[in-house]
């Protein structure tokens, strides 16, 4: 029997396996911790082909058609283009100066206070710098004949609104 040397593999089929070890990579360990350069990749590839020169530039060249943005720490990222990786960081600076955090409505409870639409925004606006109430809600959403208010502590709130109500 003859050996049959098996050539090198296309461009096409070198991205479709660094896509895979990707991949697999991401779902072992959360996250691409050891790929930064197509030569990270060349000692798969030599397991499976011979090794040449035509190899590791084939590699290259499949590395460079894929156009992978790098993370932080130069780690190819596989299932976000660079816009998109330009894209987060713009969003993550925003919420870093904006000071954002996640906060669940899972515990709140709702309240309609229905109004003439003319007043909705400039009642929010009394609310947002009001003493009285300021703390007894979420956040509000202005709607088309009132609002809806968030909030933990539905009770005070009704308490307080239903004495500004009455109050002449």
């Amino acid at each position: 029997m003859s050996d049959t040397i098996r050539k090198s593999p296309s461009r096409k089929e070198c991205e479709k396996a660094i896509r895979r070890i990707l991949i697999t990579e991401i779902l072992e360990n959360g996250k691409n911790c050891h790929f930064r350069m197509a030569t990270d990749f060349i000692d798969y590839f030599e397991s499976l082909y011979p090794s040449s020169d035509s190899l590791t530039k084939q590699v290259q060249r499949a590395v460079k058609a894929m156009n992978m943005p790098k993370d932080e720490d130069g780690f190819f990222i596989i299932d976000r283009t660079p816009d998109q990786v330009a894209q987060d960081k713009q969003l993550h600076l925003l919420l870093e100066e904006s000071h954002a955090k996640l906060d669940s409505l899972d515990g709140c409870e709702t309240l309609f206070l229905s109004m003439d639409e003319n007043y909705t925004s400039f009642f929010i606006y009394q609310m947002t710098h009001s003493d009285s109430l300021k703390d007894k809600f979420v956040t509000l959403q202005k709607t088309c004949n009132g609002i809806i208010i968030y909030t933990r502590e539905k009770k005070r709130l009704e308490q307080v609104l239903q004495r500004l109500l009455l109050t002449p």
